[in-house]
This record gives C-alpha cells, sequence and structure tokens, in this order.
C-alpha cells in the first residue's frame, strides 16, 4: 500500500481535531463588569474593537493598553483634522476604516454591525442602551473624576488580556502625581496660582477634569465650585472679577487672539504674560484622556517652575509615547505636542 494512503487518515484525525479545538476556542465566552456594574460576555480573545462618543479620548486608552490594532472604526468627523493626527500615526489601521458615527455623534447602527465588533466602547449610558439593543456587546466606561481613569486601565486589561500593561500604567500615573504632590506639598494656598482653563471662542471651561488636573498640579482652578456639570460658561465680566494669575486656552489659534482681545488686555495673566495654549497629542490634554499624568506635570512646571528645575517635558512626552503608545517620537514631534500644534 503506498505511504500516502497510510498517512490519510491520520493527518484527516489531525485536521478534526485541530478545527475541534478552533471552533471550542471561537465559542469560549468570558463575563466582565463594566464600570456602570454591568455583565457584559465577551469572546476569549478581543480581535475587533469599536469605540463611540469621545472616540479619540477611548482610543487613547486603547492606544496605551498597546492594542490601537484591533480598532475597526475611524475617527468621527470632529476629529479629522491635524489637530488628532497622533491618533493615526499611532494606529495607522484608523485611516482606513469607517466611521461609525454621524456628525451628531450617534451611532450608526447598521455600520456598526455590519463591522461585527468583539466589543464596543462607550461613555454615555443613552449610547450604551442603543447599542446594547443591537445585541453587540457594549462596556460602558465612566469618566467623572480622576480615579475612573485608573479603572479604565484595568478593565481595559481584562478585556485585552494585558493586566501587567494596566498595572504599569497605574504605577507611572501614581508616581507622577506623587512626585508632583511631594514637590508643591510646602506651597501654602495664598501662594498657588489662581489659574483659569478655558475656550476663548465660546468662554467655556470645556471638561470638569481640568478642575481636578489644575489642582494637582500645585494651582486653584477658579471654575471649581463644588459642580457637577461637564462644562460651565461664563461672562468676560466673570473673567475680570476671577483675575486668574494664569490662563491656559484649548488651541494655538485661542492664544493669539487673546493676546490682541482688548478685552482682556487688563487681566493680570495677559500683563505679564503667562498665557499658554494646552498641549494635544492624542487628544488636547486639557480634556479627558491617557495622557492625563502629562498634564499635571506639564502645568506643575508651568505653575511651579523653581520646583521643577529639571523638568524637560520634551523628554518626558517621548518617554511616555514609547512606553505606553509604542511610538517612538522625535524630538521635533514631541514639541509639536507640547505647543498643542500638530500639523
Amino acid at each position: 500500500m503506498p505511504r500516502t494512503l497510510v498517512l490519510r487518515p491520520v493527518l484527516a484525525a489531525v485536521l478534526m481535531l485541530h478545527g475541534a479545538i478552533a471552533a471550542v476556542a471561537d465559542t469560549a465566552r468570558r463575563q466582565l463588569t463594566d464600570l456602570a456594574g454591568r455583565t457584559v460576555e465577551l469572546p476569549a480573545e478581543v480581535r475587533r474593537v469599536a469605540t463611540l462618543g469621545p472616540v479619540p479620548v477611548i482610543n487613547s486608552f486603547v492606544f496605551a493598553i498597546g492594542k490601537g490594532d484591533t480598532l475597526i472604526n475611524g475617527l468621527p468627523p470632529f476629529a479629522r483634522s491635524a489637530r488628532w493626527k497622533y491618533q493615526s500615526l499611532i494606529a495607522p489601521n484608523l485611516s482606513r476604516q469607517p466611521q461609525a458615527q454621524g456628525l451628531d455623534n450617534a451611532p450608526q447602527l447598521e455600520t456598526l454591525q455590519r463591522l461585527a465588533p468583539d466589543a464596543v466602547f462607550a461613555m454615555d449610558a443613552s449610547t450604551v442602551r442603543t447599542v446594547e439593543r443591537t445585541g453587540l456587546p457594549v462596556l460602558f466606561l465612566a469618566w467623572r473624576d480622576a480615579g475612573d481613569i485608573g479603572r479604565i486601565m484595568q478593565l481595559m486589561g481584562e478585556v485585552f488580556d494585558r493586566r501587567e500593561r494596566a498595572d504599569a500604567y497605574t504605577r507611572y500615573f501614581d508616581g507622577v502625581l506623587e512626585r508632583v504632590r511631594t514637590a508643591v506639598a510646602g506651597v501654602p494656598t495664598e501662594q498657588r496660582p489662581k489659574v483659569l482653563y478655558f475656550s476663548l471662542k465660546t468662554l467655556t471651561q470645556p471638561h470638569l477634569i481640568a478642575d481636578w488636573w489644575i489642582q494637582a498640579a500645585g494651582g486653584i482652578s477658579v471654575t471649581a465650585d463644588g459642580r457637577r456639570t461637564e462644562s460651565v460658561r461664563f461672562t468676560p465680566e466673570q473673567v475680570f472679577a476671577w483675575d486668574p494669575d494664569v490662563l491656559i486656552v484649548s488651541s494655538p489659534e485661542e492664544l493669539a487672539q487673546i493676546r490682541h482681545d482688548a478685552r482682556f488686555r487688563r487681566l493680570r495673566a495677559v500683563r505679564e504674560r503667562k498665557i499658554h495654549a494646552i498641549p494635544a497629542g492624542v487628544h488636547p490634554w486639557g480634556h479627558r484622556t491617557a495622557e492625563q499624568p502629562l498634564t499635571v506635570l506639564w502645568a506643575a512646571g508651568l505653575f511651579h517652575p523653581s520646583l521643577f528645575p529639571g523638568l524637560n517635558m520634551t523628554a518626558e512626552i517621548k518617554d511616555f509615547y514609547r512606553r505606553f503608545f509604542d511610538y517612538p517620537l522625535s524630538d521635533r514631534q514631541a514639541e509639536e505636542i507640547l505647543h498643542g500644534n500638530p500639523k
């Protein structure tokens, strides 16, 4: 009997066994608890992920866990400009993917179902409820205060089975906060600068998280009044009443505008040239982002330069991107992030 005929039944048995193992692996499921306390069933290995709502924010956490290549939807309309170019540099696959939400940021369910993600991440309850009705597994990522940052990363570690990476990020975050806390601990309240982070165009402080990072960096946020609303709107008269020591605006364009805006020439920060544009990497640092520890470190050096004489933010940014985004920034790239001016 020819040798090949003897081997054929054995080979067939091996292939059947391999197929059976693969089938078991494909059907294996696990249950995770999201940040709303919901139980969500996911496949054993998550390979395809969709992000909805504040897509650049959520993407930043997927990048930080080292899984940018799993993203299957592109950036939404509001984030398709040079300001978010580092999203596609870190995850080139984003530029080839369809949008999963429209101009109103509502999820496009037909597109989402066609993409068939293993997991969907969202940050608001209404989006979670909408996607949940399609039968797709959707996880809620809460963000009300800084403590949620670590919880998001721990959940990412579970979803992608990268708990060590999540722990490394948490240690880094805690280390930066302790480094800054130790340096500014001796600064009395009356010597801490009053700071306003705002959009000049809309006269709003756009995100509650700004009150936290200003305080963590050794400043006093003039908009911190115990509010729980995400953004706050105010008048020029209110800005004059606050008369902040430091102004931080949302873009380099606004930095140029406020320097020539007659309404604000009398402000102490403008007179003393203590006005700055927020840095912007994968997302503007003043907003919610996995880059939040860099925000605190940058702001602390801005508010208390004498306490951070050796601080090199270019080196800090490059180290963070290498460690958590797996991306080797050049000095020029780190500088443009620092100045909030990606081009």
